[in-house]
């Protein structure tokens, strides 16, 4: 929750949504018809399986993102010290390396684009220096287990803050921020493979600061960048969230509001995923609990309440969100289910805001990020139980 900051004049028209409550409750377990049990935590239901699977624990302590090749089997991680590969299927480490990591320098794992090519972000700490130098590597492809090339973003000290998610077009939208710049925000795309950029596009602090925690997501079929972001930094009963479309070709910025329910509104966006498929995107929020599910196109959309949550359970809100646009899916990460009566879990809705199953017994921290899957064999992982762990589900 931000501080009240000054009013914003918006730049573009405000577009009145046509909003539709979908209110939903209960406090289900994994599924509501199980069928046959295949282990004491996995269940099956609508002809596949639902529930926790494996679990990996990482060799280098404690995970700096990782993701999962949506064409293959291979997956990555990062930890301080490392970068891993492993097999998503089993959960079993395939490749460590660097065998013996240089001095002062660790790893963040942005993601896996298209072609299972991998991208890196090593930071190296000069000696008698606190601040990290950004670089990226790329590992072309993930299973080579080796970095095979480097990736040079087109504005220097640009900390990545969203690459994607796409593994399906060549170009990858990547949003992020100018660390020696007075963090100024910017948005491009990049053929990560090819090490070339799109138009650098420079957006407004004001709405896409740091303090406004925006959530970025990338719709490949209307090439644009679609970033969900409070105004005013999500303060107690401020303006509503706002959605911003930025066409990553022009530069043309597209907004209108998002939804504000409850007595302290909605407060800042917790997480975002888009169906380029679909043009459907989710967000989570932070003060209501709610999952709301916009049209893009037609620029309106419906909410969901997060089971056993009112429009005040501010302590039991959604956070990261993941997009299957084969299935028609979005998985939400609640870190405190049900109140944490049944510790964490993952719901799922359909694009109309419908639940579908929630699956439970995650153990996941405040703020989690939201989940990496599979769409093709409906499986996923996500961070825990422990800070150096993955947890294996199905959905």
């Amino acid at each position: 929750m931000g501080a009240a900051t000054n009013p914003i004049v918006f730049r573009f028209p405000l577009l009145q949504l046509v909003a539709v409550a979908v209110l939903l409750s209960g406090c289900g377990g994994d599924v509501s018809e199980p069928g046959a049990a295949l282990s004491p935590h996995v269940r099956t239901a609508a002809g596949h399986a639902v529930g926790l699977g494996a679990v990996l624990t990482a060799h280098g302590g404690q995970i700096f993102g990782f993701d999962l090749n949506q064409h293959g089997s291979d997956g990555v991680l990062a930890t301080a010290s490392d970068v891993e590969t492993f097999d998503q299927s089993t959960g079993a480490i395939t490749k460590v390396f660097p065998k013996n990591n240089p001095p002062r320098t660790s790893y963040v794992a942005m993601g896996i684009v298209a072609n299972d090519v991998g991208l890196i972000n090593r930071q190296v700490e000069p000696k008698g220096s606190i601040y990290a130098k950004r670089l990226y590597d790329v590992m072309q492809p993930v299973t080579a287990n080796k970095f095979t090339g480097k990736w040079t973003p087109p504005v220097k000290d640009f900390q990545v803050e969203s690459a994607g998610p796409n593994q399906s077009t060549a170009q990858t939208a990547m949003f992020g921020i100018e660390l020696k710049n007075q963090d100024i925000p910017d948005v491009f795309s990049s053929n990560v493979a090819k090490n070339t950029f799109g138009k650098l596009i420079h957006l407004d602090p004001d709405k896409f600061g740091v303090g406004n925690q925006p959530q970025a997501a990338q719709d490949t079929a209307t090439n644009e960048e679609v970033i969900a972001t409070s105004p005013d930094g999500g303060r107690v009963g401020g303006a509503p969230p706002i959605n911003v479309l930025v066409n990553l070709k022009t530069g043309k910025q597209v907004q209108f509001n998002g939804f504000n329910n409850g007595y302290f509104h909605a407060g800042d966006v917790n997480g975002l995923a888009v169906d380029s498929a679909s043009g459907i995107a989710a967000t989570t929020t932070e003060l209501n609990a709610q999952v709301e599910f916009y049209n893009l196109a037609k620029q309106n959309g419906v909410f969901a309440q997060l089971p056993c949550t009112g429009d005040t359970s501010q302590g039991n809100s959604g956070a990261g969100i993941a997009n299957d646009s084969v299935n028609g899916l979005f998985l939400v990460t609640d870190p405190t289910y049900c109140a944490g009566s049944q510790g964490s879990a993952i719901v799922v809705y359909d694009e109309s805001g419908n639940l579908i199953e929630t699956i439970t017994g995650f153990k996941f921290a405040i703020g989690e990020p939201a989940p990496v899957i599979n769409p093709a064999t409906r499986t996923g992982w996500a961070f825990g139980p422990t800070f150096g762990q993955l947890q294996q589900f199905f959905y």
